[in-house]
């Protein structure tokens, strides 16, 4: 496989095709002009867990890597979607704040089945949750974004229960913070991470899981 881009769509790997840094963030609004979510959750469990799907699970894992509170980050695919479950102390960081960050930072909610320069369903957009209170914050959430007005297009987020997360293969755990200089992350993930420190600077973590 290639070292820039080398995934195989058929067995769910990202097909990527290298674009501006744009195309990944186009239609997304200024992350210090988003709103907060308008419900939070009471965690169940400590760690919480939450799944979601923002494209390449390389962007989406490396964007979580550097926040404070995630305690473990793994990329993976729920319901066919490329997926990361993230694993986090509510006590640091919440689930909406989480939500917050996907929508404003991690992708494009209003692509359908691609995100950026990867196209296909196992790109779309999702948010996988675990019990009714999850599905209330979530669709809550994309409600208060559309009323907002926050993207010129339609959200076209899935919101779906979690059925089954199954872990992607080695090579592809922590891969933008092995391959920091390819093409590929440079290009597309970088600008999220930046973004993330420049919009979340309480949240934002320097140094990834990996490194710590």
């Amino acid at each position: 496989m290639s070292g820039l881009s080398g995934k195989v769509s058929a067995i769910g790997f990202c097909v990527a095709l290298l674009v501006t840094s744009t195309a990944c963030t186009r239609g997304q609004a200024d992350g210090e002009a988003f709103p907060d979510p308008a419900v939070e959750i009471t965690a169940k469990a400590q760690p919480a867990t939450i799944v979601l799907g923002g494209g390449c699970f390389w962007g989406v894992e490396a964007v979580y890597e550097h926040v404070k509170g995630v305690q473990d980050v793994v990329s993976g695919f729920a319901s066919g979607v490329e997926a990361v479950r993230i694993t986090y102390d509510p006590a640091k960081v919440s689930y909406a704040q989480l939500l917050k960050i996907f929508f404003s930072v991690v992708h494009d909610p209003t692509q359908l089945n691609r995100q950026g320069p990867d196209v296909g369903p196992q790109y779309r957009s999702a948010i996988f949750i675990a019990n009714p209170e999850e599905q209330r914050a979530a669709q809550a959430y994309i409600a208060k974004l559309t009323d907002a007005k926050i993207f010129p297009n339609k959200i076209v987020t899935e919101v779906a229960p979690l059925v089954q997360f199954d872990l992607a293969g080695n090579e592809h755990q922590d891969y933008a913070a092995r391959n920091p200089n390819s093409r590929y992350i440079v290009v597309n993930d970088l600008p999220k991470i930046a973004k993330l420190k420049t919009h979340f600077p309480a949240l934002y973590r320097a140094t990834t899981l990996s490194e710590s």
